[in-house]
């Protein structure tokens, strides 16, 4: 009987320990690698010049960092109007119009700065052209599976705008 509770004791104390030195190892993670992975869009508070929301009552966005450099950004409006020709390339003028408004996606690479907590973006392609070959800085906060950034400034020359992400599993 006294063997089997110090057994069991042992196991206790073994599995405490492991916990412990785990939690240990995440807290220790370098912002990189706590960004590195897909996030999905919760919230944005991107507004127009004329205070009304870019993205609308429900946006949709993705954005993944990879453990190479790499990020791929795609953010959208999800009232946004189905093309009647069933054709990007026959949309209306107002059709064309609600799509490039209501969308945007980016892709390049990034790096961090551990020190300052930001990232910074260097565009190869995006569907908003002006990116392109340029580069902005964002500041970051991670916690756990949620990801917070400033957007300073905005491609609709709002003021900053801040968005939450939270991590897909």
């Amino acid at each position: 009987m006294r063997r089997r509770f110090v057994l069991n004791l042992c196991t206790i104390a073994v599995l405490v320990c492991t916990v412990a030195n785990t939690i240990s190892i995440a807290q220790q993670k370098s912002l990189k690698e706590q960004l590195v992975g897909t996030w999905m869009l919760m919230l944005t508070s991107t507004k127009l010049p004329d205070g009304s929301d870019i993205w609308g009552s429900d946006p949709r966005g993705l954005l993944i960092f990879t453990d190479k450099g790499i990020f791929s950004l795609q953010l959208m409006r999800s009232d946004r109007p189905k093309f009647a020709s069933n054709s990007r390339l026959k949309g209306t003028p107002e059709e064309n119009r609600a799509a490039v408004h209501g969308s945007i996606a980016s892709f390049g690479t990034y790096t961090v700065d551990e020190a300052n907590k930001t990232f910074t973006f260097r565009y190869i392609g995006s569907t908003f052209p002006n990116r392109e070959r340029t580069e902005e800085t964002w500041p970051v906060v991670i916690n756990g599976d949620e990801l917070r950034m400033t957007h300073a400034p905005t491609s609709v020359g709002g003021p900053p705008s801040h968005s939450i992400y939270r991590r897909v599993k």
